[in-house]
């Protein structure tokens, strides 16, 4: 880079405007840091991508009680402990990587940004996750939404298929190893990185994301015997087809707020309009018409968990 470019680079307006409001943060972490103001435990939803995470966190966050961003945030859980720090085994994280200084670090995050209040967050690679949240916040709130495996897999495969949108690389950068998922069509993952992803680097597509959506139920059922029941808050991405506005009532007063008839409204309509990554409004055995096929052939694999979730 010459200096004609550095020297044009000091004078550019979107530079200077991004320059200006990462000192903003900084200026509002250090008060954070020097005033602790309260800030309550956050309010996480979590579940398997594609399990109708986005179209509960969209709607819970219409609530002007709560703080949230309008958008994933796995860089920053990433920055306290994640795959680069972790020898790359996984996105999870356990009790054990939970350190007091992360608990300072994310509410400096959140107030720097937010400002002081009751947080909600969405972020797919914390249903991996939660026993070090559960450390750090021991009074949060876990918002655990499920979807019948045939269609949370089918949708996964969808979204893989949208190539460049969910992969990994622009959060992660280039994995260490070789992906040559479904014979090379795929080399890089989509979503979030599993424990025991390099055993399906060269799998086909359907068992990738089987094996997505089972560790992502498991490793939440696992984990809720951790979560006290008045903090557990377990949904059925089935009942938004069924009757939303009694489903999400049930949560805000569960998260003891006020359900508004704006809320009620917004609730009432749910199952008629597309989210921000649906395609299409929610629809039930979408798997049916989109990949029959390849949901026939790892349903003996995800049958058991199928069952424990209530799914014939």
């Amino acid at each position: 880079m010459n200096a004609l470019t550095k020297t044009a680079k000091l004078f550019d307006r979107e530079i200077i405007r991004k320059n200006l409001i990462e000192l903003n943060y900084r200026v509002k972490e250090n008060i954070y840091y020097l005033t602790h103001p309260f800030m309550p435990d956050p309010v996480f939803i979590v579940g398997c991508s594609r399990a109708g995470t986005t179209v509960t966190f969209e709607t819970i966050r219409t609530s002007p009680d709560l703080l949230s961003f309008p958008f994933e945030i796995p860089q920053f859980w990433h920055s306290l402990v994640g795959p680069l720090n972790k020898d790359w085994d996984s996105e999870a994280a356990s009790s054990h990587d939970a350190r007091s200084q992360h608990r300072e670090q994310a509410f400096a995050y959140f107030y720097s940004r937010l400002g002081k209040g009751l947080v909600l967050d969405k972020s797919c690679i914390n249903v991996m996750r939660i026993p070090y949240l559960k450390a750090l916040f021991p009074n949060a709130y876990f918002i655990y939404i499920q979807r019948d495996g045939r269609d949370n897999i089918s949708s996964l495969m969808e979204g893989w298929k949208q190539r460049g949108r969910f992969d990994l690389h622009q959060y992660l950068g280039k994995l260490p190893e070789t992906v040559q998922i479904n014979q090379g069509k795929f080399k890089d993952w989509c979503f979030f990185l599993p424990p025991g992803w390099r055993d399906y680097n060269n799998a086909s597509l359907e068992e990738v994301c089987a094996y997505q959506w089972l560790t992502a139920n498991r490793m939440a059922l696992e984990a809720r015997t951790l979560i006290s029941d008045d903090k557990w808050i377990h949904l059925r991405y089935e009942d938004i087809f069924e009757d939303p506005v009694e489903m999400f009532k049930s949560v805000f007063e569960r998260l003891q707020l006020p359900f508004s008839e704006k809320l009620k409204s917004h609730c009432a309509t749910l199952n008629k309009r597309p989210t921000s990554i649906v395609s299409g409004p929610p629809k039930k055995e979408k798997w049916k018409s989109q990949n029959p096929e390849a949901i026939e052939k790892i349903l003996p694999v995800i049958e058991p968990m199928l069952k424990e979730l209530g799914y014939e």
